[in-house]
């Protein structure tokens, strides 16, 4: 039997240092004011871990009463431009209330919740791998009528999709797995993405059956790829890719 060549020898230690880069992680240390705490009738609470989970629950609860779109709007559906309002109203109650409360409240930069590039040729690869393997599930998905009756009705052009989620989901991805996840995994370690998933299933609350209980593993893809890099940008890029993709294959 020949020798293994050395190409041979190798390749198992290519692979164990791929896989050793793939899940290198940046290291989330908690400053003193992660871990203050706060005794709420016995509760010994992590002050800045129960205000991010009160604050997304209730965003979450607001934006799905739709409490701050006027009834003329809301008689609208789903049509374009109510999906335009929404989204503006996302930008505000998901992106820059909470963007407020790191850079008024905390005193903080926003890059230490997402808003940087972070590890740029992972997140870049890892995006790039993840829209390419979604989109094809993404253009079948758009040939179920569960899919199409949903979408269809948010009909617009490709460019003014594209804005309108852009609009929405950013922000979303700041709340959820930027301002949440990473306040979450500094006070309680990994386990925050996991944590963080749980809202953002629940805001898809009223979608296609399909969607709705497949956000547990693309939430948990996304808060995944934003603990790895860092940073929110890659996840929210392939978020707006793949809503946008599903819209413009339903003709909405």
């Amino acid at each position: 039997m020949a020798a293994p060549s050395r190409s041979e020898l190798r390749r198992p230690a290519a692979l164990r240092r791929f896989a050793s880069a793939f899940v290198a992680a940046s290291a989330y240390p908690p400053t003193a004011a992660d871990l203050r705490t706060v005794s709420l009738v016995g509760l010994e609470l992590p002050i800045r871990a129960a205000f991010a989970i009160a604050y997304v629950t209730l965003a979450v609860l607001f934006d799905f009463s739709r409490t701050f779109i006027p009834e003329s709007i809301q008689d609208l559906g789903r049509a374009a431009e109510a999906m335009r309002f929404q989204a503006i109203e996302r930008l505000i109650l998901f992106g820059l209330a909470p963007l407020a409360i790191v850079v008024l409240a905390y005193r903080e930069s926003p890059a230490g919740y997402g808003l940087r590039l972070g590890d740029w040729r992972w997140g870049i690869g890892l995006a790039v791998a993840g829209m390419t393997v979604m989109t094809p599930v993404v253009l079948a998905l758009a040939a179920v009528p569960q899919f199409r009756d949903y979408y269809s009705v948010s009909a617009a052009s490709s460019l003014d999709i594209v804005v309108t989620h852009a609009l929405d989901l950013i922000p979303a991805e700041f709340m959820f797995r930027g301002f949440l996840l990473f306040t979450l995994v500094r006070a309680f370690g990994p386990i925050g993405v996991l944590i963080a998933t749980l809202p953002f299933v629940f805001s898809h609350l009223g979608k296609p059956e399909i969607e709705l209980f497949s956000t547990l593993f693309g939430g948990l893809a996304f808060g995944w790829l934003n603990w790895r890099t860092g940073s929110i940008l890659y996840s929210a890029v392939a978020h707006v890719w793949i809503i946008s993709l599903m819209l413009i294959a339903t003709g909405g």
